[in-house]
């Protein structure tokens, strides 16, 4: 009898396309088993032998959560390198550790959530360390290179498939999950758009997820934008994930719907198909995704196309395909190539901001190194465990010689003393391995809690010297002198107990609040106040111990001490990236927190030849006009100290360029949830104050010179060509930047918009000719009056150089375009959103569904200019669809009201829209002016005659 081979499904031949086989596979799924694919845990369906498999694994700059990787600098400092091609072979290197460390931890994911592509338009969001730039064209090359490295080569397989971060207009921590960011088209479509469809049409983007914030008034997870943008810019079928919690938002905190099911619908139905909700829990999703479809909100195609999507991604994973997967058997992990790339990412982005001649650091110099990060090398939200690390102190102890650094950290050093006369005690501990937070990885690090294997503190007659460091905005932490910082776990008591602050409620951070003769501790993470009891020291609701605090010594006396005998002082200041700016929390100021500010005082008044090295995922505004030199680097990742010290000696010319404006005060700012770049004139594009250090800058220990400039257009391409030329004696790198401005606009366009750059190494007298492709859509920008890009007519001007504001070539080229013509308001009136100019006003949701329209913001009030509507030989009504109550009243050129058009009391709601009409009289072109008063939503303005 012969034994026949078992049918191969069409789903297992390797030899069909993708799309068959995920036809037959979604053929052979029941509708539960497809259901419980919608979730982020998708269970295994083991009698069609399919694995489980889970969305989301943090990659930003290293492999995070999942314990000891290679961790690259922050995605800011990655921006700062402006070099595409480490960026690329960073992506590379982090994907192959992904396979690496899936191979012994199935818990590692293959679906990559990153890189994070919300542009840097505000220095005070919390947040800022995760995007490259606050330029759009910037931000989609660093970011199409990470996931072109995060993808692979291979035309079929892919080695991991990322997911960008967060859709849409998402720059503020600050009530993230219920503010409405208000983004007009010409925004929307110039700015914020961009950065994420240039990354797409590259085609190495395996999804998107979408933000918390709400667009416009609509929640992200809802957005129409979804559908109408993102699936456009591509025939590949994107997975787009849901933020963790949002799902629930949608009824818990916006209030958005009024039930789950509907939301989940709604999302479903507006493009997300994987919902990340409940930690490892699929069973409410999944169950809301049950009765939505019972309820008949769903269909079961709704759920195919969703499942597809994530089927997809699986495929190209080569999940169904074990054998001829080519990434199936990487091992590369802390390999000698890697170490080497975390350095050279870590010197290419370090930014020389100033220098009067002190660096690079002469041979034999006597080095003092204070500051509170100099001897720090900082984990973010997002880094993976440290195998390896660099502070600055240990890089320059290698670099120049213990024998010749001399170094005092500056912190404060206090005892605190209880109103019994005792002080507290840190108690020694028993010998053991120290423990580093995360270090044996999770799925949710916000879940991990804190020791409880360690005594509590104490007090006694001596006590404990701890070192006290205010991070700004009176939030403190204390360290005990064996270097663990005192933390609050779950049962409440205060031990010495973490390697940094960390975690998602940050345990270690506390503030002294004065009372009566002394101070309360408070501790922030729990909001309690310090207390003594009998069994130790611990937080709690009462009984709040009134503390002295007992001075040793000031920071500022111990640099003093230091730093007036060396030759050169080097102050290392910046922010620990859980304190004071981070994911949950925006900065409040620009400012350099007070405590860093006295001791880089001390420092200068010590020893004019002081040096500041700012550590930060952030711009400062610094007076540095005293100051010998100073340099800006992200937290660099495990080479960070190694990097700077070399930078410092020379050994490397620093190149990296400045990714966002660094302004010179906070009053230079807009508010954080002003999000109209073009009307508040925000970031390089429309800034017109002038700047600290401007976007793109960056010195060199080298010069360089710039000739031969040349432009053509042919076919739709600008081709643009200049010549740079090493003049110095050192080999170095150089960033040349291309911006265009229109010359003559006919309405606000950006002062300047970089559309090229290129990062090249030059040696002594070395030159080389550049040459870049512009393609002309670059020129366009969004006409709301025919709702599509147009290039305009006319001059431009092409302007090559050092920064945005070193320009050191320019030429005009005429550009031919679509002329420009008055608004054809008989045939489209006016929708409310596409104004031309507004003040007091936001955009909300003409639906829930669809369309924008526009009401008075928080004062009651609100003025809309819409330019050049053309009314031919006249019209004779005005109609407006509204929905609410309150008054709209218009006017011609600025002049008397014309109309005056009222919402009586209604008690309809936000998109029960009715059109109201009145008489006017108006020919030939003028510029309408909008008066908007009360809670009335205008959704159109119509006119006839």
């Amino acid at each position: 009898m012969t034994a026949h081979p078992p049918h191969t499904p069409p789903f297992r031949d390797p030899h069909l396309p993708f799309a068959k086989r995920i036809d037959d596979l979604l053929s052979r799924l029941t509708l539960d088993e497809k259901t419980g694919f919608l979730h982020q845990f998708t269970p295994a369906v083991e009698r069609l032998g399919i694995s489980a498999f889970r969305t989301g694994q943090e990659a930003l700059h290293g492999v995070a959560w999942m314990g000891p990787a290679t961790v690259f600098p922050q995605a800011v400092g990655l921006g700062a390198t402006w070099n595409t091609d480490l960026v690329r072979r960073i992506g590379e290197a982090v994907s192959k550790e992904v396979r690496a460390m899936r191979a012994r931890d199935d818990r590692v994911g293959l679906n990559i959530w990153a890189p994070t592509v919300n542009l840097l338009r505000h220095p005070l969001w919390g947040r800022n360390e995760e995007g490259y730039s606050e330029d759009p064209k910037l931000t989609s090359a660093i970011a199409t290179a990470y996931t072109q490295g995060l993808r692979g080569d291979h035309p079929t397989y892919w080695r991991t498939a990322p997911v960008l971060k967060h859709w849409l207009a998402h720059n503020n921590e600050t009530d993230r999950a219920t503010s409405s960011s208000s983004v007009r088209p010409r925004v929307l479509h110039e700015y914020d758009l961009r950065a994420f469809r240039e990354t797409v049409e590259a085609g190495a983007v395996a999804g998107v997820m979408p933000a918390y914030n709400l667009v416009n008034g609509r929640p992200n997870h809802v957005s129409p934008y979804l559908r109408e943008h993102l699936r456009a810019w591509t025939d590949e079928e994107l997975l787009v994930c849901s933020d963790a919690g949002a799902p629930s938002n949608l009824v818990d905190h916006e209030h958005y719907f009024d039930t789950h099911e509907e939301a989940t619908a709604a999302s479903l139905r507006a493009g997300v198909d994987s919902f990340t909700d409940h930690g490892t829990d699929s069973s409410q999703m999944v169950g809301r995704i049950r009765k939505a479809y019972e309820q008949g909100l769903l269909t079961e195609a709704d759920i195919d196309t969703a499942v597809r999507r994530q089927l997809s991604v699986r495929f190209r994973l080569g999940e169904f395909d074990p054998h001829a997967d080519p990434h199936a058997g990487v091992k590369d992990f802390d390999t000698p190539e890697h170490r080497a790339l975390a350095q050279e990412a870590a010197e290419q982005a370090i930014v020389l901001l100033r220098n009067d001649g002190v660096l690079p650091l002469a041979p034999g110099t006597r080095l003092a190194v204070v500051g509170l990060l100099a001897d720090e090398c900082k984990r973010d939200w997002y880094s993976g465990t440290l195998i390896h690390r660099s502070t600055p102190l240990e890089g320059l102890y290698e670099r120049f010689g213990a024998e010749r650094v001399e170094f005092a950290e500056g912190v404060d050093r206090v005892r605190l003393k209880t109103s019994a006369g005792t002080f507290l005690h840190v108690l020694a501990a028993e010998d053991g391995e120290d423990e580093v937070r995360g270090a044996e990885g999770a799925l949710d690090p916000a879940l991990l809690a804190g020791r409880t294997d360690l005594p509590p503190l104490t007090t006694d007659v001596t006590g404990t010297e701890f070192a006290l460091i205010d991070w700004g905005e009176g939030v403190l932490t204390l360290r005990a002198p064996d270097g663990r910082y005192l933390s609050v776990a779950e049962d409440g008591y205060l031990r010495a107990s973490a390697d940094q602050p960390g975690g998602w409620v940050v345990q270690e951070t506390f503030r002294l609040e004065p009372h009566a003769s002394g101070h309360l501790l408070r501790h922030i993470g729990t909001g309690r106040h310090v207390t003594v009891a009998a069994d130790g020291v611990k937080v709690a609701d009462d009984n709040a111990e009134t503390f002295e605090l007992i001075i040793a010594e000031r920071g500022e006396d111990a640099v003093t001490r230091v730093t007036s005998e060396a030759d050169v002082v080097l102050v290392v200041a910046g922010n620990d990236p859980h304190i004071n700016g981070r994911e949950t929390e925006d900065r409040a100021s620009l400012r350099l927190p007070a405590h860093q500010e006295r001791l880089l005082r001390a420092a200068r008044a010590a020893n004019p030849r002081t040096v500041l090295a700012l550590v930060s995922a952030y711009p400062y505004a610094v007076d540095t006009s005293d100051l010998a030199a100073v340099l800006w680097t992200a937290h660099g990742g495990q080479a960070a100290g190694t990097a700077l010290a070399r930078v410092l000696a020379g050994d490397v010319s620093p190149a990296g360029r400045l990714p966002q404006t660094w302004y010179e005060n906070d009053a230079d700012l807009p508010g954080l949830l002003d999000y109209d770049v073009i009307g508040s004139r925000q970031t390089y594009l429309y800034f017109e104050g002038t700047p600290l250090f401007p976007f793109g800058h960056g010195l060199s220990y080298t010069s360089f010179s710039y000739g031969d400039l040349t432009s053509r257009v042919t076919e739709g391409t600008l081709h643009v060509s200049f010549a740079i030329t090493n003049t110095g004696d050192a080999t170095a790198d150089e960033v040349a930047q291309l911006y265009t401005r229109a010359v003559d606009p006919a309405l606000p366009r950006p002062r300047r918009e970089l559309v090229a750059h290129r990062r090249v190494t030059l040696a002594p007298g070395a030159r080389e000719e550049l040459t870049f492709e512009v393609p002309l859509r670059a020129f366009e920008f969004w006409d709301v009056t025919q709702g599509r890009p147009r290039l305009e007519p006319g001059p431009y001007e092409l302007l090559a150089g050092a920064s945005s504001e070193d320009i050191r070539l320019r030429t005009t080229v005429l550009l031919d375009g679509e002329p420009g013509a008055p608004r054809p308001v008989l045939q489209r009136g006016l929708d409310g959103a596409d104004f031309d100019e507004q003040s007091g006003v936001e955009i909300v949701d003409r639906t829930r569904t669809a369309g924008d329209a526009v009401t008075a913001g928080e004062g009651g009030t609100g003025q809309l200019v819409y330019r050049d509507c053309d009314f031919g030989d006249g019209v004779s009504e005005v109609t407006v669809t509204v929905a609410g109550e309150g008054t709209v009243e218009l006017s011609l050129d600025g002049g008397t009201v014309l109309a005056v058009l009222q919402v009586e009391e209604s008690e309809s709601g936000p998109y029960d829209y009715t059109t109201l009409g009145a008489g006017i009289v108006a020919e030939g072109v003028h510029d309408v002016h909008l008066g908007l008063r009360g809670p009335l939503r205008l959704a159109h303005v119509g006119f006839s005659g």
